[in-house]
């Protein structure tokens, strides 16, 4: 599920902001990008958001700025680094043949070039306000991710709707099959040029009943009214529930691939399509799901 959310704190001469962003992903991955002093945390806040979010890849960015006029606000230049940055990025500049030079704004912008007077001895200690910077970009994130997972439900509730549908027409055509497959007994034996009277009943009864075991796909439509039951059930919870809505997928694309295997009617065959095409675009749907 994708989402966004941005948060700021204020902190002992600095502010810290952060900024989260989601893309769909079946898993659960978070990537943070930090500023070289504050390194340490990186492992505090992939903690933190893997407390909050179950499945897609969830990219951090946190920035560090000097407040004006404050102590913390000091800073000295690294010139050896800004002569390094130039060196090379005026080689680079060279050799794309781009119009322009290196510009004073690019270097004070170079990671490591502006410094603070004071040190962060203590990068642990920014922990506190980084936090509650994460924490409301998160909250943010998440409203945004949950206003995407009701048009999600609105969708997947649809495609189950479909699913039922189709397999209340199955229901409905199975008891006629055995009635079909019996004339069509009887047509097959007038085609081949003897009378349907003189044919033998016990052995027609036979066939019906033969036909009838082995294209009976009673189990299968039971099993798919159960899934379509679980479903109702897991979404009325409160839980991320995306695995489990895949793993419910499998198990009812199970039955549809039996059930078309053992469907012996033209009908019923055109059903089991319709049923195939809702549930991939419902498998589709569920790995947006957290």
């Amino acid at each position: 599920m994708t989402g966004h959310g941005w948060s700021e704190q204020a902190c002992d001469g600095f502010n810290i902001s952060v900024e989260v962003s989601s893309v769909n992903r079946k898993q659960a991955e978070v990537v943070a990008t930090l500023p070289r002093e504050l390194d340490v945390l990186e492992s505090l806040i992939r903690a933190e958001v893997l407390r909050k979010v179950a499945r897609g890849r969830v990219s951090v960015r946190v920035n560090l700025h000097v407040q004006v006029g404050r102590e913390a606000g000091q800073v000295a230049i690294n010139s050896a680094l800004a002569k390094a940055y130039a060196s090379e990025l005026q080689k680079l500049v060279d050799e794309l043949k781009l119009q322009g030079g290196v510009t004073l704004d690019t270097l004070l912008r170079a990671p490591g070039v502006l410094q603070s007077a004071r040190e962060l001895d203590d990068a642990e200690s920014f922990w506190p306000p980084v936090q509650k910077a994460l924490n409301v970009a998160l909250d943010t994130l998440a409203a945004m991710r949950e206003r995407e997972g009701e048009h999600l439900l609105k969708d997947l509730s649809g495609r189950v709707d479909a699913l039922r549908h189709a397999v209340l027409r199955i229901k409905k055509l199975v008891p006629l099959t055995q009635e079909k497959y019996r004339r069509s007994l009887l047509e097959r034996i007038q085609a081949a040029g003897l009378d349907p009277s003189q044919a033998d009943p016990e052995r027609i009864a036979k066939e019906v009943v033969f036909f009838a075991d082995r294209s009976d796909v009673s189990e299968e439509l039971s099993r798919l009214d159960a899934h379509f039951a679980q479903f109702d059930a897991i979404v009325a919870q409160d839980v991320p529930v995306g695995r489990t809505l895949d793993f419910l997928s499998q198990e009812m694309n199970r039955e549809i691939n039996t059930l078309g295997a053992k469907a012996n009617d033209s009908q019923i065959s055109q059903d089991v399509v319709v049923l195939k095409s809702e549930l991939e675009k419902f498998r589709e749907q569920v790995q947006n799901v957290e």
